[in-house]
């Protein structure tokens, strides 16, 4: 009985271990998700050092690094609006490894304003939500207006005569310029930039003389002196800047622009990763030091499932369609 005892368990050991080899292949990406990240990570971002998308994702990714015990590499690929870092992350191998943090100008507002060379919630699968960060309004101190009905008065007198930079045609800064313009009723001069690092460089040698841009990229200016706060397009008031108004307190409820940022992966990267990568991020933005460092620039973290980050890119793409129609925004 004791030997016929022991061939049944010698016998068992292959077939458990088969059985067990199966069930990890029945689940897609299981053992990789397991192990994941066993190499360094890309993190693609589609705009230029220095400039807040730029700082989200270093913000993220060095969190990322401490956890993983992998090197998250930021790969800043600027051009087209963010379009280009986009389509490189779409044409990499689907397995989690290459990543792109990307905002609502490249993920909701582009496709509105020209044919895409891809579809967003087709070609790409939403990981999380990141960070939400207000737009705000800032003048060259040499402009001579203190508040934004100075500024109104000033452009009704000199109709384009006045520059407002963006980070680029279609993106968020843009998109408030134009609801700006639309509810003051005024006519000021578009001056697009490849990115708000540049575009901010410009602003404040006054080469330009106003602009929208995301809050975490102006703080540092305005606490400085060297850039005038106007109006915070929030619904409402930011403790890093108490003093400036938002723009429903001067008149313009409807100018509203909260920026977002969210990392994405290429469609058909295993669920199981997804989950992974969904897991680590929102754990690193719960963390009191990311969520310190970001929110003493402006952003706040936010952090989400990927399914809710998919329903809200869906909700903005109806949201920001509207208003692109109604202020005929178009690519030059």
């Amino acid at each position: 009985m004791t030997s016929g005892h022991r061939c049944r368990c010698s016998s068992s050991a292959p077939a458990l271990a088969a059985a067990l080899v199966l069930g990890a292949a029945a689940i897609p990406g299981a053992a990789q998700a397991q192990e994941f990240p066993v190499k360094p990570v890309r993190m693609v971002i589609g705009f230029p050092p220095g400039g807040p998308a730029d700082f989200i994702g270093r913000s993220v990714a060095e969190p990322l690094t401490r956890l993983w015990g992998q090197p998250v590499i930021v790969d800043n690929r600027a051009g087209a609006n963010g379009l280009i870092a986009a389509e490189f992350v779409i044409r990499a191998p689907a397995d989690g490894y290459t990543t792109l943090m990307s905002s609502a100008g490249a993920l909701v507002i582009q496709q509105h304003l020209q044919k895409m060379p891809f579809e967003v919630l087709v070609d790409l699968v939403p990981v999380s939500h990141v960070v939400s960060v207000p737009e705000m309004l800032v003048a060259h101190p040499a402009l001579p207006v203190k508040n934004v009905k100075d500024l109104i008065a000033l452009a009704k007198k000199r109709p384009g005569q006045i520059t407002y930079a963006s980070t680029g045609i279609g993106g968020m800064p843009h998109l408030a310029g134009e609801q700006f313009k639309a509810a003051a009723g005024i006519d000021i001069n578009h001056v697009p930039f490849k990115g708000a690092a540049p575009a901010v460089t410009d602003l404040m040698a006054g080469h330009v003389q106003v602009m929208f841009a995301d809050l975490p990229v102006l703080v540092a200016q305005v606490k400085a002196g060297r850039l005038r706060p106007l109006a915070l397009a929030s619904a409402r008031r930011h403790p890093l800047l108490p003093e400036v108004p938002t723009t429903a307190e001067v008149g313009m409820p409807g100018v509203l622009a909260d920026n977002w940022y969210g990392l994405l992966v290429a469609v058909k990267t295993a669920p199981a990763v997804i989950n992974r990568l969904n897991q680590s991020v929102v754990k690193v933005l719960q963390e009191p030091a990311t969520r310190g460092r970001l929110s003493d620039q402006g952003a706040e973290a936010t952090g989400s499932t990927a399914e809710q980050f998919g329903e809200f890119i869906r909700s903005e793409i109806a949201k920001w369609g509207k208003v692109v129609r109604a202020a005929d925004v178009k690519l030059e």
